[in-house]
C-alpha cells in the first residue's frame, strides 16, 4: 500500500546500535573494503539517529577523566578506523594517514571555503598570461623539507611531471587540462590545452609538493607507502606509530615564524563510530569530526565554556540522482515531479538533526553564496518546493496515470516501480531516504528503499545501474566544477562504463558553451553572467534533484587547545578532514592560555562592533541552524517504528 515503507537489503544490513551515523563526505574512508558476508535481520532504519542519541545521553553521564598529555599536545580525530596502517603517500588522500596531504606535505595555494579567498602557501603569487592559457606561480623561498633540504621550483616541476608519468598519482586530473609544465627562474608555468582560469588554479594549487631528491629514487610511487615522510608542513615529524595510535611532531624550522603553536598531534584509532563519539563527548578529544545527534545537549551542554562545533554547509549538495538513460527519468517533468514530492524541511529536521538547510533548485551549497542569482529562481520557479499537488499534476502530464491499486503506471500500462539506493550504515542518509520513499508513495510512485554495502552501492552508481540513488556532489572554488559534473557532455560515460561523476548521465550543449565561457574568462563580471545562466539551465532541466547542502563536520574542546575556527570566528572551516583547508586552522592552534600572535586568525573573535583584521566578512546564511525539537506529530511515526524495532530485535539497551 502507498502508506508503507518497503526496504530491501541486497547486502548486509547495519544492526541498530553497532555504530553512529558516519560523516556524509568522509565516512567511506572508514568502511571495510568488502562486506563481511553475514546477513542480519531486516529492520526499519528510521530511528537509528534518535536512538543513538538516547544511547549517547545515557552513556555520557558516566564520569570519565581525560587522558594525561604533555602541554602542547592536541588529540585529533578526523575520521574513524579500527587500526592504522603506516602510509603517508600524499598523492592518495583517501589512503594516507592524516595529515599527509596538508600538514606533513603542503600545497601551493589554499582555497579557503569559509571566506572564498585563495591563500598563497608554497606559492607566493599567481597570474594568468597568454590569453589565459598559462598560469604562472612564483614559488616561495626559505622553505625547507624535514631533512633540511630547501624547497625549490624544481621540486614543484618534478611533482607535476611525476603525476604525468604515473597518471594514478594525478588525483585532481591536472593533466586532463594541462599541456605543458616548465620552470622559468623561480616561477613555474602551466600551459593549458585551452584558456582555463580559476578552475585551473583550484586544481593545481591544492596539489601537495614532494621532494625531488628523495622521490626520484622511488621505484614505484603508486605503490609506495612513504612510511617516513619528508615534507615542508607544520607537523612533519613522525614521532611514533602503532596500530592503535600515532603521533606527529611539529616542524622546528617551519617557514611561518612562530608557528605552529602546538608541539605534537596525537591520533588514536577507534573500533567503531560509537566509541569515537563517546570519546569526544567525554572530553578526551580536542579536535574532531563526527555526526553526533543532539550535539547541544549531548556534547556542548556538558562544558559550554570549552566545547563547541561549527557545521557550515560548505560541502557539495547531497543529491537524489535519477538515471536519465532510463524512462521515465529522461523526462524533466518526472524529475521535477519527484522533487516536488519531497519534504526537505522534514528531512533536514529529522534525518540531519537541523545541522543543514533544505536545498534550492540551483543545487548550490553555501560554498557558492557569492555566485547565487536569486532572480533565476524567481523567474524559472523552484522545483525543490514541497508541493505534492504539483508533483501529481506533472506525473499526469507525463502520462504516468494512477492505477486502481493506488500506484502509477508507465505510458505503456506497465507498473512504475522505483528503487531508491542508499548505503548500509549511513544512518542520516537512510533516514532521509525513508522519508523520500514515504513521500513518493504518497503521490502514487511505488518506491522501495534498497540498501547496499558501500562498494556495491558505489559500483551501481558509477555504472549507471540504478533508478534513483542518493549521493554527494562536487564542492569546489567556483560553480564551474559543480555544473561541469552535473551537465557537461565531457563527463558523460555510457551505461556500464564507470563514471567519475555525472552519475545521472545528463548532458546539455548550452551548459557546455557556458562552462567554456566561464573557464576561459578572467573577467569576474563575465564569469558571474555565465554562472547565472548555468544556474538557469540547471533549474530548467533538473538534471539532478538537490536535497540539502552537506555540512562540514567539526567539534572542538578548548580545555587544552585553543584557536579553533568557530561560528563566532569563522576564519576557516573547522573540519579537520578537509585538505588542504585544514592547514589554515592547524597552524593557528596553540595551548590554551597562550597569547595569540598579532593578527592571528585563530585569536579571540572580534568584540561586538569591532572589525576583522583579515579577509572579508562571511555573508550571513542559514548554515548554522539550531537543531529543532520534534513536534508531537513528528514523534508519532517514530514511536510506531520504535515498537516495530523492539518486536524485530527484541529488547536492546
Amino acid at each position: 500500500m502507498p502508506g508503507q515503507i518497503p526496504v530491501s537489503t541486497e547486502e548486509p544490513q547495519a544492526v541498530l546500535g553497532e555504530g553512529l551515523p558516519a560523516m556524509s563526505i568522509f565516512r567511506f574512508l572508514s568502511l571495510p573494503a568488502k562486506p563481511n558476508g553475514a546477513r542480519s535481520r531486516r529492520i526499519p532504519c528510521f530511528l537509528v539517529g534518535s536512538l543513538v542519541a538516547l544511547s549517547l545521553l545515557a552513556t555520557s553521564c558516566k564520569k570519565s577523566s581525560a587522558p594525561q598529555r604533555q602541554p602542547g599536545t592536541a588529540i585529533v580525530v578526523p575520521t574513524q578506523r579500527a587500526t592504522w596502517i603506516r602510509n603517508f603517500n600524499p598523492f592518495f588522500e583517501s589512503q594516507a594517514r592524516w595529515p599527509s596531504t596538508a600538514g606533513i606535505y603542503e600545497p601551493l595555494i589554499i582555497f579557503n571555503r569559509a571566506t572564498g579567498e585563495f591563500i598563497p602557501w608554497l606559492a607566493t603569487s599567481y597570474r594568468f598570461e597568454n590569453e589565459n592559457r598559462e598560469l604562472v606561480l612564483r614559488i616561495r623561498k626559505g622553505v625547507y623539507f624535514a631533512d633540511g633540504v630547501e624547497l625549490t621550483p624544481d621540486d614543484v616541476l618534478f611533482t607535476f611531471r611525476l603525476m604525468k608519468k604515473y597518471r594514478a598519482l594525478d588525483s585532481f586530473a591536472v593533466w586532463n587540462y594541462v599541456e605543458k609544465v616548465e620552470k622559468v627562474n623561480d616561477e613555474i608555468r602551466f600551459r593549458f590545452q585551452r584558456p582555463f582560469t580559476t578552475p585551473g588554479l583550484f586544481i593545481i594549487g591544492r596539489q601537495p609538493i614532494v621532494p625531488e631528491h628523495l622521490w626520484k629514487d622511488v621505484e614505484d610511487p603508486v605503490k609506495y607507502s612513504d612510511p617516513n615522510p619528508v615534507g615542508t608542513g607544520p607537523f612533519n615529524q613522525i614521532l611514533s606509530f602503532q596500530s592503535q595510535i600515532y603521533e606527529v611532531g611539529a616542524n622546528p624550522n617551519y617557514w611561518q615564524e612562530g608557528k605552529p603553536g602546538l608541539k605534537k598531534l596525537r591520533l588514536p584509532a577507534f573500533g567503531g563510530n560509537e566509541a569515537m563519539a563517546l570519546a569526544i563527548i567525554r572530553g578526551e578529544v580536542d579536535w574532531s569530526a563526527a555526526f553526533i545527534p543532539s550535539i547541544d545537549r549531548v556534547f556542548v551542554k556538558k562544558d559550554p565554556e570549552h566545547r563547541g562545533y561549527y557545521f557550515p554547509s560548505l560541502e557539495g549538495t547531497v543529491m537524489l540522482y535519477a538515471n536519465t538513460t532510463k524512462p521515465p527519468y529522461d523526462d524533466v517533468r518526472v524529475r521535477k515531479a519527484l522533487s516536488h514530492a519531497i519534504d526537505r524541511e522534514r528531512i533536514v529536521r529529522i534525518a540531519m538533526q537541523g545541522y543543514t538547510r533544505p536545498a534550492n533548485a540551483t543545487g548550490f551549497s553555501d560554498l557558492y553564496n557569492n555566485w547565487f542569482d536569486e532572480k533565476v529562481l524567481a523567474e524559472e520557479g523552484d522545483f525543490t518546493r514541497f508541493d505534492p499537488s504539483k508533483a501529481r499534476s506533472l506525473l499526469d502530464e507525463a502520462g504516468l496515470k494512477m492505477g486502481s491499486d493506488g500506484f502509477r503506471t508507465l505510458p505503456d500500462g506497465s507498473p512504475l516501480e522505483v528503487d531508491l539506493n542508499c548505503v548500509v550504515g549511513w544512518s542520516d542518509w537512510i533516514i532521509a531516504a525513508q522519508i523520500m520513499v514515504r513521500d513518493l508513495r504518497a503521490i502514487g510512485v511505488d518506491a522501495t528503499l534498497r540498501t547496499y554495502a558501500f562498494g556495491a552501492w558505489f559500483q551501481k552508481l558509477q555504472l549507471g545501474e540504478f533508478d534513483l540513488s542518493i549521493s554527494w556532489s562536487d564542492g569546489s572554488a567556483t560553480p564551474w566544477s559543480f555544473y561541469q559534473r552535473q551537465m557537461s557532455a565531457s563527463t558523460v560515460e555510457p551505461v556500464g562504463k564507470p563514471a567519475e561523476n555525472n552519475w545521472q548521465r545528463y548532458s546539455n550543449p548550452k551548459a557546455d558553451a557556458l562552462l567554456d565561457v566561464f573557464a576561459s574568462s578572467s573577467d569576474p563580471q563575465e564569469q558571474r553572467k555565465a554562472a547565472s545562466e548555468l544556474q538557469r539551465e540547471f533549474v530548467r532541466n533538473a538534471p539532478a534533484i538537490p536535497l540539502f547542502p552537506g555540512p562540514t563536520w567539526g567539534q572542538f574542546n578548548t580545555t587544552a587547545v585553543e584557536g579553533f575556527p568557530s561560528k563566532e570566528n569563522p576564519y576557516a572551516p573547522l573540519a579537520p578532514y578537509k585538505a588542504p583547508g585544514q592547514l589554515l586552522a592547524m597552524v593557528e592552534l596553540r595551548p590554551t592560555g597562550t597569547p595569540a600572535l598579532p593578527g592571528q586568525p585563530g585569536g579571540p573573535p572580534p568584540q561586538k562592533g569591532g572589525t576583522r583584521s583579515w579577509g572579508p566578512a562571511q555573508p550571513k546564511t542559514a548554515n548554522n541552524v539550531i537543531p529543532l525539537e520534534k513536534t508531537s506529530e513528528e514523534q508519532a511515526p517514530e514511536k510506531e517504528l520504535s515498537q516495530q524495532l523492539q518486536e524485530a530485535e527484541g529488547t536492546r539497551p
